[in-house]
């Protein structure tokens, strides 16, 4: 027998016999709020919440304190026994672990110490821990609550990882799922979607579990990553499973985030503040910020703009002329860091922080890391030989094997490494003998040389954005460039958009992990005070170091179209994750009204979440409403920040159809004025002479009687036409018609702004007149009310008209409480 054999025995005879002295005795923790047993096996079979006598482990059902997988199979514990704070996890014939319990005043520490043979051990999980909660799922922060009670999971380290291994890539799966409330008998007409992103705790059918593991990566594994079946992980030395750590607690639930706060500070966590305030509940986390691209010429302006919308962070929103080392635009940064130092010190003299926007781990082919010599360490989906000598013109590549290369998902650049040359490829044949074809030689400025049989030839991992990806240890150096940016300048708001980019590594969620701790762990004690920061792309440990997410895009309609069920779907996600609330990015044309700015206003104020206004200044010069749309961001962030609104405002105004104004009074004071509003549509009609070509429609006014606000756009017809408007009539009930005497071309709009008076504007809210009517407008009715809208058009074409018409309810008292 060999002698790392009598030793497995002879551990194994140890424990077996420690166990059966012990015999079938429970193992008891105990916090203040939270006991936790295990059984004689090394199963939990108790979550017990102390305060309510209440048992949230559903009946039946136990999970392993630790699994270990080795050789691919999972292999649960046979039995533990208990020597002052060590527990001994027997796992049968594959050994025994040595694990660290320690009750702390709010939660259970469990690490991993020793474990027999880890050399052998793939992975080791911990749980999954089933509870019957259901109510409320945090995916990322690894908690679920009910009324009563939460009950959490934390990963104590980075390369503890919140989820489970479902995928050897460790990227981290999310889940569209139709949930509300209960779990149970859930109707079609009543499910919600939500997106899960991760499964640090996950939705079950018996209420959730959390989980969390730490993976083996002492060897070179070949797995299946981002769209690619074949892909070489390489090793990475970090202990291996030695030293995963877990806190387990359980709380009432409005005390899961506090608790949180206090694991960060005993195990040494990244815990950032603001103002002196933990982030997570700091007011400013979910500060909205301007985006505007500054430069020396017009920071100036930009920091007035910022200043006049009441903000306090204003955001270059693409800065860099490269990625990777982070070198900046000259032509708005022509001394590079020195000028953005600069800019930030002119800023905060005027009470202004800068940020900035970056790809966090993409490196375009113009940085250094890639030309005109590319770096050792730039990612590769794995390597292969060349089976002849190629000349420095030779436009086909003879390799061994096409196994890393054929892979054409997530394949944009299609570039191959060979020593100092970056060669691009159109495609591979078919067969054997295996050749890349139609290659472009000395690609991003590299040298075109000849290599010699036998040397190798990497495929390069790449991105559609048209960048390399790093591999590990680039990875960490690029986030140290990000840090070294943030120490020199003193910026002081982020976004790790491209998170994803890490995912390069082979370590998914882990990498993203490694990468904003490097740069946090890099930045200078100065430049760590008030820094926000947010991602894309979240993960369990990560979500100690970003301050907030801010997902939404404005690029694909207006502001109430552009990605709004999926702005509102994420401010549950914030809520269950125990997140500062953000409504992602808005952007501002010469169009934008100042209907559409309260709208998202009132929106930001219900969900308490703040947003990006992204800007430029062409835009808000052609934009007749800016100052009023400035000053509106102003009066209504100003009173949010301050906690103005009650609980029952802010449910209201949750709801995307209910429109609200907000009318200053003296400081720390506002009228809330809430609105009805609907909107129609008038088609001109073509009809015989003396038939009628007015439209009519029903208006309810659930307001005391007055005159309502009319907004009408006049928009053309899409095939073409010259129709313009002669004139407009709107009757209300019983009232003669009350003509308005302008004359509009298409895009223009009219504006009923009070009894006697309309305005028109330009297609960008430039006012072109003022027009008095011939008589008062009359007052709509509270209650239901008759519309008839006529016009009279002369030229060609089938133009329409749309209609906005809104009443306003009694100003609410709005008073600032921070």
């Amino acid at each position: 027998m060999r002698i790392h054999q009598i030793k497995k025995y002879m551990l194994l005879l140890a424990g077996m016999i420690s166990f059966l002295a012990v015999g079938a005795q429970e193992i008891h923790f105990s916090t203040i709020y939270f006991r936790l047993t295990i059984d004689s096996k090394g199963f939990i079979v108790s979550l017990y919440d102390n305060l309510n006598r209440k048992e949230y482990t559903p009946r039946d059902f136990s999970a392993p304190l630790l699994t270990i997988r080795s050789n691919g199979q999972y292999i649960n514990p046979t039995g533990i026994t208990q020597s002052g704070n060590i527990l001994r996890v027997a796992f049968g014939k594959n050994g025994m672990a040595d694990i660290q319990a320690e009750t702390r005043t709010d939660y259970i520490r469990f690490e991993l110490q020793a474990i027999d043979y880890p050399q052998e051990i793939d992975l080791v999980v911990w749980g999954p821990f089933p509870t019957i909660i259901d109510e409320s799922i945090g995916e990322n922060v690894g908690v679920v609550k009910n009324q009563q009670f939460a009950i959490g999971i934390q990963a104590l380290n980075a390369k503890t990882l919140g989820g489970y291994p479902s995928e050897e890539s460790d990227i981290e799966p999310s889940f569209d799922i139709f949930q509300t409330g209960s779990l149970a008998d859930i109707s079609e007409e009543t499910k919600t979607k939500k997106q899960y992103r991760g499964q640090t705790a996950k939705v079950t059918d018996f209420g959730s579990i959390l989980q969390a593991y730490t993976r083996n990566r002492a060897k070179t594994r070949e797995i299946s990553n981002w769209d690619h079946t074949n892909y070489i992980a390489p090793s990475y030395e970090d202990g291996g499973v030695l030293g995963s750590t877990i806190a387990l607690f359980g709380c009432p639930q409005e005390n899961a985030l506090e608790t949180i706060g206090k694991i960060e500070l005993a195990e040494g966590l990244p815990h950032p503040l603001i103002d002196g305030v933990w982030a997570k509940i700091s007011p400013q986390a979910t500060a909205s910020y301007l985006i505007m691209n500054f430069n020396g010429d017009n920071l100036d302006d930009a920091i007035k703009l910022t200043k006049k919308a009441g903000l306090r962070y204003l955001y270059h929103g693409d800065p860099f002329e490269t990625w990777g080392h982070f070198r900046l635009k000259e032509s708005a940064f022509p001394q590079q860091h020195k000028s953005l130092k600069n800019y930030v010190s002119q800023a905060e003299a005027q009470g202004v922080d800068l940020g900035i926007h970056t790809l966090s781990g993409f490196i375009t082919t113009n940085d250094s890391y890639v030309t005109p010599v590319p770096d050792r360490r730039l990612a590769k989906v794995g390597q292969s030989m060349l089976t002849s000598e190629i000349t420095a013109d030779a436009e086909e590549i003879p390799i061994e094997s096409p196994l890393f290369f054929n892979q054409m998902k997530n394949n944009t650049l299609k570039a191959v490494v060979i020593g100092d040359e970056i060669i691009r490829y159109q495609t591979v044949s078919t067969q054997a003998p295996w050749k890349l074809i139609g290659c472009v030689r000395g690609a991003y400025g590299t040298q075109s040389v000849t290599h010699k049989k036998g040397t190798t030839i990497g495929k390069l991992m790449d991105h559609p954005y048209k960048v390399f990806l790093p591999d590990a240890a680039l990875a960490d150096e690029i986030a140290t460039n990000l840090a070294d940016l943030f120490n020199e300048t003193g910026l002081k708001q982020i976004s790790f958009d491209g998170l994803e980019g890490v995912w390069s590594t082979g370590m998914g969620q882990y990498a993203r992990a490694l990468f904003t701790k490097a740069w946090y762990d890099n930045l200078n004690p100065t430049a760590k005070e008030n820094i926000i920061n947010d991602a894309s792309n979240p993960s369990h440990f990560n979500w100690h170091i970003n301050t907030r997410y801010n997902w939404g895009e404005p690029w694909y309609a207006g502001f109430r179209e552009s990605q709004t069920q999926y702005r509102l779907m994420n401010q549950d996600f914030y809520r269950r994750n125990l997140l500062p609330a953000m409504l992602g990015w808005f952007s501002m044309s010469p169009q934008t009204s100042i209907e559409d700015t309260e709208w998202l206003l009132a929106r930001a104020a219900g969900f308490d979440a703040g947003f990006a206004f992204n800007v430029n200044f062409d835009a808000v010069i052609a934009n007749g409403q800016a100052d009023t749309i400035f000053h509106a961001i102003k009066h209504w962030e100003s009173a949010r920040m301050a906690g103005a609104f009650t609980a029952a405002q802010k449910l209201r105004m949750m709801d995307i159809h209910n429109e609200f104004h907000l009318q200053p009074l003296s400081p720390g004071k506002w009228l809330l004025y809430p609105y009805a509003i609907q909107r129609h549509e008038y088609l001109r009609k073509i009809r015989q002479p003396g038939e009628p070509v007015n439209s009519e429609f029903e208006f309810k006014n659930p307001f005391e009687a007055q005159v309502p606000i009319i907004i009408v756009n006049f928009i053309p017809d899409p095939n073409g036409g010259d129709a313009v408007i002669e004139e407009l009539s709107i009757a209300v009930s019983n009232h003669d018609a009350v003509k308005i005497p302008v004359k509009m071309a298409p895009f223009q709009r009219l504006k009923l702004i009070n009894e006697k008076q309309v305005q028109v504007f330009d297609r960008n809210w430039k006012l072109l007149e003022t027009v008095n009517l011939s008589r008062p407008f009359p007052k709509v009715a509270s209650g239901m009310n008759n519309l008839s809208i006529d016009a009279v058009f002369t030229g060609e074409g089938l133009p329409k008209l749309h209609l906005e018409i809104k009443t306003a309810g009694k100003g609410e008292d709005v008073t600032a409480h921070k």
